[in-house]
């Protein structure tokens, strides 16, 4: 079993098992969990589930939209055939103040970038998406919205800190990106990949989700060995990764689980 399995699926039983029952802004009923943390070491292992097959390619390409190209536009993602923010597009195909447009208002890659070449030790290295001024300008308050890094021993740390976290769907997105988002950025400045800690402050299962997870979560003893990354090791400019330069390799997977997504 892979260990992102093994994590991920231990909180979902935890949250069904224990979770607070009540509602939300969505309408959409949740249990949940206060602060659930897992950790990864990426130099040993990817973070990706096996027990159901996410939509990798997706991830990376939603990822880079936010930290590389810095884009707001929901329409930049649908030539690359992606439609999760679909739900959230403004009537100027954008979501607005939110995400890669905070990122590059501030200038943060490139200013994390700068810090972890010149000065790596620095205990002041992040990237906060929580700019208040432009919060309710945004089409969603971000979700996963801190990361911060840190140099030890040659390899890259990132701690990731959500808010809220939808175990369903939207967790094991976020795991498995900022997972790769840390290879790159760590083989952009010269470090090795090294611990990724996903911080979940909300941890919640929709009710309409309850029994899909009942299937993932019977598929505990058949999942299998996590795959691995490939990066192309010719690439050291953050900027000049591409979709085909990130690839996995070995990925083993149960059959996708439908889930409906809570606006």
């Amino acid at each position: 079993m892979s260990n992102y399995d093994e994590q991920y699926l231990s909180i979902v039983q935890n949250i069904l098992d224990h979770g607070y029952y009540d509602q939300n802004r969505t309408g959409i009923p949740t249990y949940k969990l206060p602060h659930q943390v897992m950790q990864f070491d990426l130099e040993k292992e990817f973070p990706i589930l096996t027990t159901k097959k996410v939509a990798f390619k997706t991830a990376v390409k939603e990822i880079l939209w936010i930290y590389q190209q810095q884009s707001n536009s929901v329409e930049e993602l649908h030539k690359q055939n992606v439609h999760i923010w679909d739900e959230w597009m403004k009537e100027d195909g954008t979501i607005g103040t939110s995400y890669g447009w905070v990122i590059k208002e501030f200038n943060q890659v490139d200013t994390l970038i700068h810090q972890l070449k010149t000065d790596p030790q620095s205990r002041r290295m992040m990237v906060n998406l929580w700019q208040i001024p432009y919060l309710d300008t945004g089409s969603l308050y971000p979700c996963c919205f801190l990361s911060m890094w840190d140099v030890t021993d040659g390899h890259l740390n990132c701690m990731l800190v959500q808010r809220s976290g939808d175990m369903g769907l939207g967790v094991p997105f976020n795991t498995t990106q900022y997972a790769v988002l840390t290879h790159l950025i760590a083989q952009s400045v010269g470090l090795k990949p090294g611990l990724l800690t996903h911080v979940i402050n909300n941890a919640h299962v929709y009710e309409n989700q309850v029994e899909p997870l009942k299937v993932q979560l019977s598929r505990r003893e058949a999942a299998y060995e996590a795959p691995k990354l490939w990066i192309n090791p010719e690439i050291h400019d953050f900027y000049d990764f591409t979709i085909k330069d990130i690839k996995l390799i070995g990925y083993q997977y149960h059959d996708k689980i439908e889930m409906e997504v809570a606006v």
